[in-house]
């Protein structure tokens, strides 16, 4: 959902069926929290059939899969490539987390008791993006997902190191195999169940990161090598044994990930079409079982909407050499905005509509179109303004550090 860098062999203005896979996630993910706040009675209708956030982020999360390790390979430089995650991450974050917490502090948008309660645990997990990962609750509800970014960037990096990285297709099937295995026994939050607990589990992760990212940046192959052990096992443990979400979903999130991955090498011819085809295959099937095995009843919707989340990656993939409408391309050049402003907007609606079943549909509808009006107007100032001069000062320091 965060990026934009692309490496392909293909020219980029063929590429821009991921701009447009983009922009109809981020307006799905903008649909699902527009429903309590101005549709309430659609979310009974559709929510037993299908979740259309987690369709969203699940595209999302195919499109950074294709992308993020092409990123880090096109460059060659592990410390350009975080040089450019993070100007393409933390400053329009900031502003998000800024708009939040002014809610918050004005009783608008009252924040979760734990993120005052524990304040240090909050603002260092935040910092980290994994916040998701070390049972600290999210200021903004979409920010879990940067966790699993965040994740995917230290794996994609460990493995780059290792000369791992094109085994990426063996690897989403690994997670696969492992959700469907032993996805619901693996535990959640057991290194933060407290508040003393969840600051040590923060501090800690820091210190290791810091140290690995240390190490992989060295000019010492050992430490080069030690630091990117340090760099898979941090994430593989938090998913493994701290996340929020139960584990089996969360490594389904990966295997997705990394079967975008997988795609992306197949397609561009990377390696063996046909095999790395198949496995990548095998993620949502094994998502499915994972939902099945694993979920107290059968999940219906969980079930369609992993198929659905593929099946829609899947055309894009087919229909790559069409031209993307104009719009849809711009909607998903300013995705990330709409990704992260929406709930700021939505929160502001809350506030407006204290029962908004007992408000006449037309009127509803008026303030949903105004809303995303002033969401897509927002999404283009903050693009230009904070996310474009950001990405490059990125990349004028990541070609310095050459």
């Amino acid at each position: 959902m965060t990026s934009r860098v692309i490496s392909d062999a293909r020219p980029r203005s063929r590429l821009g069926w991921l701009d447009g896979l983009r922009g109809l996630a981020a307006l799905v993910v903008v649909y699902e929290h527009a429903l309590d706040p101005l549709y309430p009675e659609l979310r009974g209708v559709t929510g037993p059939w299908f979740d259309a956030g987690m369709y969203g982020v699940m595209v999302f999360f195919l499109v950074s899969g294709y992308v993020i390790p092409a990123s880090l390979e096109r460059r060659g430089s592990v410390s350009g490539f975080w040089i450019g995650r993070a100007f393409r991450l933390y400053p329009l974050w900031a502003v998000v987390v800024a708009a939040a917490l002014l809610l918050g502090l004005t009783g608008f948008d009252p924040l979760h008791r734990l993120l005052t309660d524990r304040p240090a645990s909050a603002i260092l997990g935040h910092l980290t993006m994994l916040q998701d990962l070390l049972n600290v609750p999210n200021l903004v509800n979409v920010l879990w997902t940067l966790s699993y970014e965040m994740a995917f960037y230290l794996l994609v990096t460990a493995l780059y190191l290792v000369r791992a990285q094109l085994r990426s297709a063996e690897i989403a099937c690994g997670f696969g195999v492992v959700a469907v295995a032993a996805g619901g026994v693996l535990p959640s939050a057991l290194l933060s169940r407290g508040a003393d607990a969840t600051l040590v589990t923060v501090l800690a992760v820091i210190a290791l990161v810091g140290c690995g990212l240390a190490g992989v940046l060295s000019s010492r192959p050992v430490l080069r090598r030690a630091g990117a052990v340090v760099l898979g096992v941090v994430p593989l443990g938090l998913i493994a044994l701290n996340g929020r979400l139960p584990a089996w979903q969360s490594l389904v999130i990966l295997a997705t990930m990394f079967a975008g991955t997988a795609l992306y090498r197949a397609r561009s011819g990377g390696l063996g079409g046909p095999r790395a085809f198949a496995l990548a295959g095998s993620v949502p099937v094994a998502a499915v079982g994972a939902g099945i095995w694993h979920g107290q009843s059968f999940p219906w919707a969980w079930v369609i909407t992993v198929v659905a989340a593929w099946a829609t990656f899947a055309a894009g993939m087919l229909l790559a050499e069409r031209r993307v409408p104009a719009g849809w391309a711009w909607l998903g050049m300013v995705s990330y905005s709409v990704y992260l402003i929406h709930p700021i907007l939505l929160e502001i609606v809350d506030g407006l509509l204290a029962d908004p079943a007992s408000v006449a549909w037309p009127y509803r509808v008026g303030l949903g179109v105004v809303t995303l009006a002033v969401l897509l107007g927002c999404a283009a100032v903050t693009y230009r303004l904070v996310e474009v001069p950001a990405q490059r000062v990125g990349r004028r320091l990541a070609a310095r550090g050459r």
